[in-house]
């Protein structure tokens, strides 16, 4: 026996209706084809389905058993479709995020959570663990956006500039270095640099100056919050180098003070990492505009 979603369909029809003509015009077929689809019904269980001479038509034992089928299974079906649907135009997904760059932690938490109320249907999650592998990961679809500064050339992959920032240092108000109107390379030497727990080559200090000049710091203390970061450069245990609106974001005290990286500052860019053919996904767009809202939110403090 082969029952189909249509053999169920009809069934459940027909009882709503009570008769072939208004159930063939719910289902938008002739009277003459759902005629003939009850037949082979019919001949493939062997029974009959419908008490023919009953009016309104009603149906058999049997055909009260399929319907109860029905029931169960059009139900399940229909939300399957819509789910399909909702996929097909962007309305539910997946969106995993890997951070390259740590301190965004403290921008991003913020978009989430204003994505979440107008898109609970997308599935959205942080991997920190593939930080370090982050475009690869992305390449092979385990995770579906990216925050990066460090843009690259990709195939399948684009970069879309979310906001600029500039990283600058940040030191005790009794530290030497804060009578400097900007510090350079060579004022890290004999300093105890407090970074996050990262890869230099993730970190500004290191990429936009210090591996340049060929610099290194007396020693290198990690700490994974940005608060503790900055508690201990006010106590005056070390010196930083932050994104400026993280500094202004998680304002400490005043016991600390900033300074340009270099005469002319240090600009850097963040971009999202997102694989070319989920570029018109609407709830992708829908969190990138959300992303350079809050991001103007930070710049404006």
């Amino acid at each position: 026996m082969h029952i189909e979603f249509r053999h169920l369909r009809t069934i459940k029809a027909i009882h709503e209706e009570g008769g072939l003509a208004r159930a063939a015009d719910q289902l938008n077929i002739t009277q003459s084809a759902l005629s003939h689809q009850i037949k082979g019904l019919e001949e493939q269980t062997g029974v009959e389905l419908f008490l023919r001479r009953s009016k309104p038509m009603k149906l058999s034992a049997a055909g009260m058993r399929l319907l109860r089928l029905a029931d169960q299974i059009l139900p399940q079906v229909e939300a399957a479709q819509a789910e399909f649907a909702a996929l097909r135009d962007g309305e539910a997904g997946r969106l995993h995020i890997a951070i390259e760059c740590h301190a965004c932690f403290e921008w991003l938490f913020p978009v989430l959570e204003g994505f979440r109320k107008s898109w609970g249907d997308v599935d959205v999650d942080i991997r920190p663990g593939l930080a370090f592998e982050a475009m690869p990961a992305l390449k092979r679809e385990e995770v579906d956006l990216v925050v990066s500064s460090d843009p690259e050339e990709l195939p399948g992959v684009t970069f879309i500039e979310l906001f600029d920032y500039n990283p600058v240092f940040v030191a005790s108000a009794q530290h030497p270095l804060a009578a400097k109107p900007y510090v350079e390379a060579e004022d890290f030497r004999g300093q105890t640099l407090i970074t996050y727990p990262v890869d230099r080559t993730r970190l500004d200090v290191f990429s936009q100056l210090l591996i340049p000049a060929g610099v290194e710091p007396a020693s290198i203390r990690k700490v994974e919050l940005t608060a503790v970061i900055l508690l201990l450069v006010a106590s005056n245990r070390g010196v930083s180098v932050l994104p400026d609106w993280v500094v202004r974001e998680v304002k400490y005290s005043s016991d600390y003070v900033t300074r340009p990286l270099t005469e002319a500052g240090i600009t850097r860019r963040l971009y999202a990492a997102i694989r070319s053919d989920d570029e018109g996904k609407p709830y992708m767009q829908e969190l990138i505009r959300l992303a350079r809202v809050e991001a103007r939110k930070l710049q404006q403090k």
